[in-house]
């Protein structure tokens, strides 16, 4: 049995005051949102390839001799078969570090979003042939990151944006 109270006057449109702030409040955080959602993406998969790009270095331009040797005897592709020594170490070595410098840069900024999501994710592919174990904890969720980025682009906050719209364009969505 319920019971139909009828409500006191103006008591209806309290609540229809009340819903419409909440929408307006809820539209107003959805605008934030939707400002800020695509840097701290680009920013959540810079960080550990940024980390990880500075402990190959040791100096300008000069690689650690660990990140080289890590290449050399530690890394091993894990594949059916395998593992599986990485080909041409002292190339690879190099071009992962100054990839895990470039690319975090270029994806903060936002310049090249895409391309710079799409190689982390390449690279994210290629740590889970050498990590297996951490495609939980790690390799998931970069590779989720990249994909979102590659997806949404770089947003409102990013030098993509800005280049569009200096040279008349319509922004990348």
């Amino acid at each position: 049995m319920s019971l139909n109270i009828p409500a006191a006057p103006g008591q209806a449109s309290l609540r229809l005051r009340a819903c419409a702030h909440a929408e307006t409040a809820m539209d107003k955080m959805a605008r934030i949102a939707r400002l800020v959602a695509q840097p701290v993406l680009r920013l959540a998969l810079a960080v550990p390839f940024w980390y990880s790009g500075l402990t190959k270095w040791v100096g300008f331009f000069k690689l650690s001799p660990a990140a080289t040797y890590l290449f050399a005897e530690e890394f091993k592709l894990h594949l059916p078969g395998g593992p599986y020594h990485l080909p041409y170490p002292t190339l690879l070595a190099p071009m992962d570090a100054v990839m895990e410098i470039v690319l975090p840069i270029l994806l903060v900024l936002g310049l090249g979003t895409r391309f710079a999501a799409l190689g982390l994710l390449v690279m994210t592919g290629v740590i889970e042939l050498v990590v297996p174990d951490g495609w939980a904890n790690f390799h998931l969720p970069w590779a989720g990151l990249a994909l979102a980025i590659i997806a949404l682009g770089a947003g409102p906050l990013s030098l993509d944006h800005l280049i569009a719209r200096m040279m008349g364009r319509k922004p990348p969505s």
